[in-house]
């Protein structure tokens, strides 16, 4: 049975918008933005420290990314009660025949009661997010400890989210994966990874069941 790893912001959830505004929160503290959603979608990038010294034009040392981080993520939590999910991920999700499992570079703590109050907690065998204090690096390690913890090999699974960040995890554990196009990342910075770019979260499973069954 082939197996799916989800990701969650950007992806299940649709978020664009809040993350947005959290960003802006962050960088308002160094006097610079608004960015906007198209903008974002273009330039955002892992490790976050980079996309911030991006935009500020300027490196971002330890504890400039740390108070960054946590004004971001103070904003996000004041605003998450209002986000919805993508317009298909409840269906998109009952769609899949086989094992399902849900990665995040999310708060754990938080991520684990966020989605069980969506009512999606009954479609994954496991749900990890970020257990450290502060993130913002890259998702490999965590697929690999993630699909470890499943038992499962990255060559029988298939990875849908919405980052070249994504790609590049699936990349390190011989994972299929689809980037969903609705999500944080322009679907032109999608397509140059070479993985299959859905404008929905049906079509990205339905391309996933594609890949797992070649």
């Amino acid at each position: 049975m082939k197996h799916l790893v989800w990701d969650w912001n950007g992806t299940l959830l649709d978020d664009l918008t809040l993350v947005v505004e959290a960003t802006n929160a962050s960088l308002a503290l160094f006097g610079a933005g608004p960015t906007t959603a198209e903008a974002h979608r273009r330039e955002f990038r892992r490790p976050v420290v980079a996309y911030y010294s991006h935009v500020l034009g300027r490196p971002v040392d330890e504890a400039e990314f740390i108070e960054l981080d946590r004004v971001f993520h103070d904003a996000y939590a004041r605003g998450l009660r209002a986000c919805a999910l993508t317009a298909d991920a409840s269906s998109a999700l009952a769609a899949w025949r086989g094992t399902q499992s849900l990665l995040s570079m999310w708060f754990h703590d938080e991520l684990v009661p966020t989605v069980g109050r969506y009512g999606l907690s009954r479609y994954f065998a496991r749900i990890d997010g970020l257990r450290a204090t502060i993130g913002g690096g890259p998702k490999a390690p965590h697929l690999a400890a993630h699909l470890a913890a499943l038992g499962r090999r990255g060559t029988e699974c298939v990875l849908i989210g919405d980052s070249v960040d994504d790609a590049a995890a699936a990349d390190t554990v011989g994972a299929a994966c689809v980037l969903y196009a609705g999500g944080f990342t322009d679907a032109d910075r999608l397509r140059v990874t070479g993985r299959p770019v859905a404008a929905t979260l049906a079509e990205a499973v339905a391309l996933a069941a594609s890949a797992v069954a070649t």
